[in-house]
């Protein structure tokens, strides 16, 4: 990846690892903009769907049902919005995030967290992909930590979280989420922390 043209960071990250906030840290040091909530925000605003409704269509584990038609509807009905966007799919949800995902970075270097990024950018000429990974234990002394929670049920939020997180990516992309084929790099993050993971990454672009 060249810094001083165009660029796009993309971060996959298993759940507890401080991917997020590697990824805050990563683009404060480069100075470019980060996409996570931005992107709900933005489709919301585009397809008329307040904000928490995206966010639940999000965290619903895919598998359970292809289209949110029946919650949407539920749900707006609740709200006492009368819309167009009625019959819109969680495809389609999906197919519009990585539009407005595309035209930002067409406009900016940017750093994209989750939203299936690095299948967004497969084929980015300045692109570089990342995936975050690292213990089950080492991920549930962090869960509970910063949750104050048990580690068992530090655990128990791991495994609904990736298990969602696969289901996800193989739904939207066709790929699986922890082939490391997909990715530039793959980074076990227990020895470093998230400054020192920063650190390592900020070498690697440099």
């Amino acid at each position: 990846m060249n810094k001083e043209e165009k660029f796009v960071i993309t971060i996959s990250r298993q759940f507890g690892t401080g991917g997020h906030e590697i990824g805050v840290e990563l683009a404060r040091r480069l100075g470019v903009k980060l996409l996570d909530k931005q992107i709900l925000n933005e489709v919301a605003s585009r397809m008329h769907i307040v904000e928490d409704a995206v966010e639940k269509i999000e965290m619903r584990n895919p598998l359970w049902r292809d289209d949110f038609t029946n919650f949407y509807r539920t749900y707006m009905a609740h709200a006492e919005y009368n819309g167009l966007e009625q019959d819109k799919t969680s495809h389609e949800l999906f197919k519009a995030q990585a539009d407005v995902i595309r035209s930002i970075a067409n406009e900016e270097s940017c750093l994209i967290v989750g939203r299936c990024g690095f299948d967004i950018f497969a084929n980015h000429p300045n692109a570089l992909k990342i995936f975050i990974h690292s213990s089950v234990d080492s991920r549930k002394r962090r869960i509970a930590e910063k949750f104050d929670i048990s580690e068992h049920d530090a655990a128990a939020m791991i495994v609904d979280n990736d298990y969602s997180r696969e289901l996800y990516t193989k739904k939207f992309t066709g790929r699986e989420w922890k082939d490391a084929t997909n990715y530039d790099i793959s980074l076990d993050v227990r020895k470093f922390g998230i400054n020192g993971a920063v650190d390592f990454l900020m070498k690697c672009i440099e």
